[in-house]
């Protein structure tokens, strides 16, 4: 059975054990362009420090007897389970002579590599052990000179790893989440990457031609040499699943252009880096018309334990908590199902038994509450919410935070997409929401700004700002929000810029 044929599981619990050993496997027409890489180059000796089932085995075997070269397959992998699953695959105990069980990460061969072609374990840091980040770090530190931040996954150890033992004009192709050009380290990484090593390429993929459906992860492909950097790259699309033309257009060097299945962009580097190497060519990155201009963005608040702190219509009345010290909130996306929140919105969330009230108590003392909250606190330290990560760091543990009603609110989280909701109910939001204050209180202003914020030239920029997950979904961390192109002619159909400067001078 070829890997194109494989099964991506649905099950939930399959699922979570792949997620576990970070294992997606890798189809047939992917594999193929990326061992084209290395093949092209002259190269016939072909590293894979991640086999898994085998995928680029296979796919190197395919290029082989396509080409009558003769490649030699080598590697590293630390599940010796998955050799036994290669073998299903259709490779022999010949093929994986060569591989040591062994974590190449963790364990480095002490050999030099001419080649690395790999979808490396995709286990993000939260799935890592204390002393596994600390090793991470120390070796991070080893190959660059400095440290990174501790939310990077293993799989962006793998690529440092693999980059530093590359010879001379060696190549390396990698497959990876684009979280590894997203997250809050990338700058940092990347910056160091493409002084040290050329950057030829990265393959990106529309949400309906993603190499692994189902999954929920953005992935990317780089093809990555040790050679004098260059000043530009090639930045493509697939834009249809299994396009043969991905093949050819690394084979042939890059250098064919667009097609029906590819788009294919030359870019200059420091505009890709500014922008996002997951990003398409951002022409509005230097606008200076971004929302920190026109509005300040705080995330929802953070309760530490929603189940305690977030109750129900009933769950008040039997407690009886008195309305002095709850506030009207939501916690859901989903409970919003439009792009405003009304009574009635708050209403049809009670009516289906969801939390509408957040219990908003100060920080004076237990004794001072009404005996109704000194019984449930007294319950919640039974509970041991007090030693809890978050809670603990508040003096006192009960004293919840503070949010004024925002204008606005952003939905950065969940399936459906992200989203700007009006906040007529007046509602303070937990942490699914970002809260977006106007700069000013003018009513033509906020309503200028709401138009702006819907616009649909408004939405499309959010993917210039925020993270990438499967199906096209998106994440945007307030920081990022702020810096949210607005689009001039929006600007100046809504009169919003006009509003911004009258305010100033006023």
């Amino acid at each position: 059975m070829s890997s194109s044929q494989q099964k991506i599981p649905t099950n939930w619990e399959e699922r979570e054990a792949l997620r576990v050993k970070g294992q997606f496997w890798t189809p047939d027409w992917v594999a193929d362009a990326m061992i084209s890489y290395p093949v092209t180059g002259g190269f016939t000796d072909i590293f894979d420090p991640a086999i898994g089932a085998g995928a680029f085995f296979l796919a190197a075997k395919r290029i082989a007897h396509q080409t009558g070269v003769q490649l030699r397959l080598s590697g590293t992998e630390s599940d010796p389970d998955m050799l036994i699953e290669a073998k299903k695959w259709g490779l022999t105990d010949g093929d994986l002579s060569e591989v040591q069980i062994r974590d190449f990460v963790l364990d480095t061969p002490a050999i030099s590599l001419s080649t690395a072609v790999a979808n490396p374990p995709y286990i993000r840091h939260h799935r890592l052990s204390a002393e596994a980040k600390g090793q991470l770090k120390a070796l991070c530190r080893k190959i660059t000179g400095f440290t990174i931040d501790g939310r990077a996954g293993l799989h962006v150890y793998f690529l440092l790893t693999a980059l530093s033992m590359l010879r001379d004009d060696g190549r390396l192709a990698f497959i990876m989440p684009a979280d590894t050009v997203e997250g809050v380290f990338a700058k940092k990484l990347w910056d160091w990457i493409t002084r040290h090593y050329c950057l030829d390429a990265v393959v990106s993929f529309a949400p309906e031609a993603t190499p692994f459906p189902g999954v929920d992860t953005n992935a990317l492909i780089f093809f990555i040499r040790k050679s004098q950097p260059k000043d530009t790259f090639y930045w493509t699309r697939c834009l249809v699943p299994h396009p043969r033309e991905l093949k050819d257009w690394v084979w042939l060097g890059f250098k064919t252009g667009s097609s029906t299945t590819l788009d294919v962009q030359s870019r200059v580097l420091e505009e890709a880096l500014a922008t996002g190497l997951s990003r398409p060519t951002n022409n509005a990155l230097n606008s200076s018309h971004t929302l920190f201009t026109y509005a300040t963005i705080m995330r929802g608040v953070a309760t530490g334990s929603n189940d305690f702190f977030f109750l129900t219509q009933q769950q008040v009345r039997d407690l009886d908590i008195p309305s002095i010290f709850l506030q009207s909130s939501l916690g859901r996306t989903r409970d919003v199902p439009g792009d405003t929140i009304t009574h009635q919105t708050i209403a049809d969330a009670e009516k289906a038994g969801r939390p509408t009230f957040l219990l908003s108590l100060d920080g004076r003392s237990l004794e001072t509450f009404p005996l109704s909250i000194q019984s449930y606190l007294a319950k919640g330290v039974g509970l041991g919410l007090p030693l809890l990560a978050l809670i603990k760091q508040r003096k006192p543990w009960y004293k919840m935070e503070k949010r004024r009603a925002p204008s606005f609110l952003f939905a950065y989280l969940g399936r459906r997409n992200a989203r700007f909701i009006r906040n007529e109910a007046g509602i303070i939001p937990l942490t699914s929401f970002l809260c977006v204050y106007p700069r000013h209180n003018d009513v033509e202003y906020i309503e200028a700004l709401w138009r702006v914020l819907s616009h649909p030239e408004t939405v499309r920029n959010l993917a210039r700002v925020g993270k990438s997950y499967g199906s096209g979904a998106i994440k945007v961390e307030p920081r990022a929000l702020e810096m949210l192109p607005l689009p001039e002619t929006v600007l100046q159909e809504t009169g919003l810029d006009r509003h911004n400067q009258l305010e100033l001078a006023f």
